[in-house]
């Protein structure tokens, strides 16, 4: 087991009280006692639904090394059989540890924020950094309240290089976050019109509240802007007020210093020549999407900026591949020919469903084949709900799609602005499109699966991917039974 802190360290660190003899060094970090491996410190951390003292127990059953635990709650969990720290609040131990952690690193530091793309640039980076060194990066959507310090107490004394994601939902909430990461190189991906509902003055206040991230970049840093984007000069003015030395756009503006000099968009891939400050590098991106591409210019600039090889940066796009929920690709067994299911039910923003309509619209079905939308509701959108939803029609038009299926009380607005001939089915629930799919969907087609994650699409493609399984799979599944 490599150790990531020693005990000795982790102590300190927290200013935590140890109870029993646990001396063993640490080898890495844990919040959900399902997860918990071998030689894990087990952080108890009160969430909105669960609190971790209730899970102590399965955490030492688990192999945890240790657990860390509020003083409060220490005389309620009776004997244990794994060694306890014990602190006065578990979350603020957390963000200690992660502070030490940021604070023991020589590593070269880049954080990402944006309305739209911060996950998938954030795998992009870490993914061009990694032929340079021990690269260190989020898991998933680590970008919150526990998600940031969770990854930077996780980060190893030896990385080279970090990649950190950094979301908010409300002002405010980045400046805590990038004041522990204190990155030397800080994207903004793009402004849009995401969690719109919490903010009474419009997209101008979530470009302010994306610009915290300038906050805490290291003297000497540099702040990545989308040079697109209508905000650009908003964001740019907050990193200078904020004391970035380096500010630098990415986009097809023509003043952009990774500026995108051609692109050629496939339905599977992307070929790319863009000049990165003042460098021109051609490669190929093995996911589709424009949307890809803007984030791959991003990349490279900090990859430039973090002092990376650029030309390896470049090749490691070659073998891309969409994540789950995020343009995942998936064959449908129908007929002889199958059908395609493009999966991006992740989540849905108006930027977000456009682009994934484009991807759609660049895919094309087989011979008799339809291309086929299915989506359900952008979720947080306050007043504008109505007319961002209706608005989708118009892209929808222009990539082609053959027929619309919608679920939810958002999506009945475009429901409504569809022509007759590309309406599918509308349904108050994600769930209650399933059976209608079941029956619409014919060899040939390709569809692709959208919606915020409280609308459930995610459900939709796991019900189809098991309705359409191969043969032989399905005959695994009916002989394994109900888990």
């Amino acid at each position: 087991m490599r150790t990531l802190w020693t005990f000795e360290d982790f102590i300190t660190a927290m200013k935590g009280r140890p109870t029993g003899q646990g001396s063993a060094p640490i080898g890495g970090i844990s919040i959900d006692s399902r997860t918990v491996g071998p030689g894990d410190a087990f952080f108890a951390i009160k969430g909105d639904r669960f609190d971790g003292h209730d899970f102590v127990g399965s955490a030492a059953g688990h192999g945890a090394a240790l657990a860390v635990v509020a003083e409060e709650r220490l005389a309620g969990l009776g004997r244990m059989t794994v060694p306890l720290v014990v602190v006065s609040d578990v979350l603020k131990s957390l963000e200690a540890l992660a502070r030490a952690a940021r604070a023991r690193s020589k590593a070269r530091i880049a954080a990402v924020t944006g309305s739209v793309g911060k996950t998938t640039t954030k795998e992009m980076l870490a993914r061009a950094l990694a032929p340079g060194g021990e690269t260190h990066y989020s898991p998933a959507s680590f970008n919150n309240h526990w998600g940031v310090p969770l990854t930077l107490a996780r980060m190893p004394a030896e990385a080279r290089y970090a990649v950190f994601e950094i979301g908010m939902n409300h002002a405010g909430e980045i400046v805590p976050l990038v004041a522990q990461v204190r990155p030397h190189v800080a994207i903004v991906t793009t402004v849009e019109p995401v969690h719109i509902e919490y903010f009474p003055d419009g997209i101008a206040g979530i470009a302010a509240a994306k610009a915290e991230i300038f906050t805490g970049v290291e003297p000497g840093g540099s702040a990545i802007i989308n040079r697109d984007n209508p905000f650009y000069e908003a964001l740019a003015l907050k990193a200078i007020e904020a004391g970035v030395e380096r500010i630098l756009g990415f986009g097809e503006n023509p003043d952009a210093e990774g500026r995108l000099v051609s692109a050629e968009l496939a339905a599977d891939h992307s070929r790319v020549v863009a000049s990165i400050l003042g460098r021109e590098i051609d490669f190929v991106i093995g996911a589709p999407g424009r949307h890809i591409v803007q984030n791959a210019l991003a990349v490279l600039l900090a990859a430039a900026e973090l002092g990376a090889d650029l030309e390896a940066a470049a090749a490691s796009f070659a073998d891309l591949s969409a994540p789950k929920g995020r343009g995942s690709r998936h064959r449908l067994h129908v007929g002889d020919d199958g059908a395609l299911l493009i999966d991006e039910s992740y989540n849905a923003n108006p930027t977000s469903m456009r682009a994934a309509i484009a991807v759609l619209g660049s895919t094309a079905p087989a011979s008799g084949g339809r291309r086929i939308a299915v989506l359900g509701d952008m979720l947080e959108l306050g007043a504008e709900s109505p007319s961002l939803h209706a608005a989708l029609a118009e892209p929808l038009a222009a990539a082609g799609v053959d027929r619309v299926f919608v679920a939810g009380p958002f999506m009945a607005s475009l429901w409504q602005a569809l022509p007759p001939a590309m309406k599918g089915y509308y349904a108050e629930k994600a769930s209650d499109l399933v059976p209608i799919l079941g029956e619409e969907i014919a060899a040939g087609d390709v569809l692709m699966v959208k919606g915020s994650n409280g609308s459930r699409m995610t459900g939709v493609v796991d019900a189809l991917k098991s309705r359409f399984a191969p043969p032989e799979i399905a005959a695994i599944s009916d002989a394994e039974g109900p888990a």
